[in-house]
């Protein structure tokens, strides 16, 4: 089997690597087992002088890195630079805060927890942002003192070589961050082998459920962040060109190819038209084309077939009734190009609201009261981010409390952070990443009890 760099905005396959075989699958789980027993005692100073130096390197090739992230997902240059500073901050910050973060926790004057790694994890990372969900795993796991083990998309096969080459650079013991050119269908044994301590997936439903179906015969932890649906709820007390033109932003960041977008605009009806309006009109005059251009708003989807599955699902929505107020064709010529759509008159039977939507396509319903905003934007099997725009209070908070996700972002676009909780809830998966409780996900809290002026327990009495 081969992996192969193939540019979303050609077409044309532009490098090919040989997946890694048996014996090299092995000798790579042999050199994470024992780079694990370096990174564990490891002090953190030491972790985090290495996590520095990585940064470093990003932050000094950060060109060419974003060369990389255009060429083989599509998403714009511009957009590509910006992934790359974001995980040498990202990385930064959790040199800066692991430690801290990792403290042990007193419980009383003779108990305490202390947080141990558990050792090689497995991470299997998706394509969309081939950089920055990587290291929003693997700068908590390697401050904690684990070990990466990385199974990237078959598609981004440069991003997932550079990722080891970049921390073997940065000075890491050997076996630190090791990546397997392996097909989908290998996970499953490398997630059963006993070295391997525990499992991470960022990716659709269906690879959550198999990577969570292992991991649990085996008993190992997993974490699961898996698709969304976010709504971006509007109210009548909204700054509406702002909240406009975030709203496009929102919805095409990555091509429109992003978990946390916003997908599903869901509008009072006081101020349904006049936003709507405003909405159509920015999304009307976003500029599609090569991603490499600073001038371009939108690159190509990832794949022909990631074309195909957007078309066909604003084909289902345009033939059971849906309005297409723009948009809603794919280019012609090379690339796999597909128009900024906005679809109006949605009704649930149509795929749009049924699935995720992987691309520039957003779909505009009207609400009339707070309660049916929230039961729209909580109609749906996901539950990852969601946003809301409102300058009441009152909105505000019954907004928050009633939308069922990971995540409410008032005002703003939902964004990841080092700082604060990443995940969802329902059908986009469980745990969470970054801040204090990503960095603890692959840790054995342990607790400790020391009472030396206790008699000592008689055999046979009772010890739980």
């Amino acid at each position: 089997m081969t992996f192969a760099t193939t540019n979303p905005a050609t077409g044309e396959v532009e490098k090919t690597f040989d997946a890694h075989t048996p014996d090299e699958v092995e000798a790579r789980l042999a050199r994470a087992a024992r780079g694990f027993e370096t990174m564990r005692t490891m002090r953190f100073p030491e972790r985090a002088r290495l996590m520095r130096s990585a940064a470093d390197l990003l932050d000094a090739e950060a060109p060419d890195v974003a060369r990389i992230l255009t060429t083989e997902m599509g998403k714009t240059f511009a957009a590509a630079k910006a992934e790359v500073a974001k995980c040498a901050l990202g990385l930064r910050w959790f040199a800066d805060n692991a430690e801290r973060l990792l403290a042990d926790e007193p419980i009383d004057d003779h108990s305490y927890v202390r947080f141990d790694p558990l050792g090689p994890v497995l991470a299997v990372m998706p394509w969309n942002f081939p950089l920055w969900q990587v290291m929003r795993f693997a700068g908590p796991a390697l401050m904690a003192g684990n070990v990466g083990v990385l199974k990237h998309a078959a598609n981004v096969p440069q991003s997932a070589l550079y990722i080891e080459e970049l921390f073997r650079r940065a000075g890491y013991p050997e076996g630190a961050f090791t990546t397997l050119l392996i097909p989908a269908s290998d996970v499953a044994a490398v997630i059963e082998d006993d070295r391997v301590a525990a499992v991470t997936l960022t990716g659709s439903e269906r690879a959550g459920a198999a990577v969570a179906e292992t991991a649990g015969r085996v008993l190992k932890k997993c974490v699961l962040e898996l698709g969304g649906s976010d709504p971006f709820v509007v109210t009548r007390t909204a700054d509406l060109e702002r909240s406009a033109a975030v709203a496009v932003t929102a919805r095409v960041q990555n091509n429109g190819q992003s978990c946390i977008a916003a997908k599903r605009f869901i509008v009072d009806a006081e101020i349904y038209d006049e936003w709507v309006d405003r909405f159509v009109s920015k999304m009307s005059a976003l500029r599609v084309g090569d991603p490499m251009d600073s001038a371009t708003d939108v690159g190509p989807l990832v794949s022909e077939a990631q074309r195909k599955e957007i078309a066909g699902q604003v084909d289902d929505a345009r033939e059971k009734g849906a309005t297409v107020a723009c948009g809603g064709t794919a280019l012609d010529g090379p690339g796999w190009y597909y128009q900024p759509t906005v679809l109006l008159d949605v009704t649930t039977d149509m795929r749009v609201l049924q699935e995720e939507v992987f691309g520039p396509v957003a779909t505009v319903e009207r609400y009339g009261d707070l309660d049916e905003a929230i039961r729209i934007a909580n109609r749906t099997q996901y539950g990852l981010g969601s946003s809301i725009w409102t300058r009441d209070s009152e909105e505000r908070d019954r907004l928050v409390a009633g939308i069922q996700a990971g995540q409410v972002f008032v005002n703003s676009m939902v964004a990841s952070s080092p700082e604060l909780p990443f995940g969802g809830i329902k059908r986009s998966g469980y745990g969470r990443e970054l801040s204090a409780m990503g960095i603890k996900e692959f840790c054995n809290a342990k607790s400790v009890r020391e009472d030396p002026g206790a008699p000592v327990p008689s055999a046979g009495s009772a010890a739980e």
